[in-house]
């Protein structure tokens, strides 16, 4: 069974926004410190649920990043364009599995699996069936 992402051992470099790579890397995480062009509001993700953010993978032309566990705990999902990383949309998963979130489409998605086809859908691309199961996508 796979070590859950948050439990990962970090890269030990840093990982350029070219360089992220576009699926879940299963043996490391790569965590926002070791992304030089981080945008603040992904360096800040985690701040108030004390957890910091890891990169997940690529949804269309989004980088996915999550602060906390991907399940049964606080967590806040992260999306940033990576043509534009001023473009950041994010959302909550609460611990009772309960969340909120806005997405590019500009709807509030209680769902966090609407929020990643909202991403999908701004990017004009299909989103992996894999990664389409709902908040343990890491």
């Amino acid at each position: 069974m796979p070590l859950p992402a948050e439990d990962r051992p970090p890269v030990d470099h840093d990982v350029h926004t070219v360089e992220l790579p576009p699926l879940p890397q299963r043996d490391s995480r790569i965590p926002v410190g070791r992304w030089p062009e981080a945008p603040v509001a992904i360096q800040h993700l985690g701040d108030d649920i004390g957890a910091e953010p890891g990169y997940l993978r690529r949804i269309g032309r989004y980088l996915l990043w999550r602060a906390g566990p991907a399940v049964k705990a606080d967590a806040r999902y992260g999306a940033v364009a990576a043509d534009d990383l001023d473009e950041v949309w994010t959302f909550r998963l609460f611990a009772d599995g309960t969340g909120e979130g806005l997405g590019p489409d500009g709807t509030t998605h209680d769902r966090f699996r609407s929020w990643k086809e909202a991403l999908r859908d701004a990017s004009g691309e299909a989103v992996d069936e894999a990664a389409d199961g709902g908040p343990s996508v890491d």
